[in-house]
């Protein structure tokens, strides 16, 4: 019976969460505009503190911990990718450089014959 109130409650109170993040946020936006006479500094340690309460008031939604875990997932992958050395970074970016600049000379020469034979057709 517990369970079946909390499912109940959870939507209700998920979704009070969102309205207070985006009234932080809407706060947020007004406040910098209302106090633009302010030094800058002070609006954006204001901005960056009611940006920061949202945050971890949208992280304790249940959206918010899905969120959370894609970014932990996320990082653990990172940490699993074979980064390249920095000499199969030079080399894999000389061929680049090479066939860009053979297909570069490639469509010159198609455009130089193509403009020939246009202006000796026209006259």
């Amino acid at each position: 019976m517990a369970a079946e109130a909390e499912k109940v409650v959870a939507p209700a109170v998920d979704r009070f969460l969102w309205l207070v993040v985006l009234a932080l946020l809407g706060g947020a936006v007004y406040g910098n505009h209302y106090f633009g006479a302010e030094p800058v500094l002070y609006r954006a340690l204001g901005v960056v503190g009611l940006g920061l309460v949202a945050a971890l008031l949208a992280f304790q939604t249940v959206s918010g911990r899905a969120f959370l875990g894609l970014l932990r997932e996320a990082r653990i992958e990172v940490r699993k990718v074979v980064w390249p050395t920095r000499t199969e970074t030079t080399q894999t970016t000389m061929v680049v450089l090479v066939a860009v600049l053979l297909t570069s000379l490639m469509l010159w020469a198609i455009d130089s014959l193509l403009s020939w034979a246009v202006s000796s057709v026209i006259g």
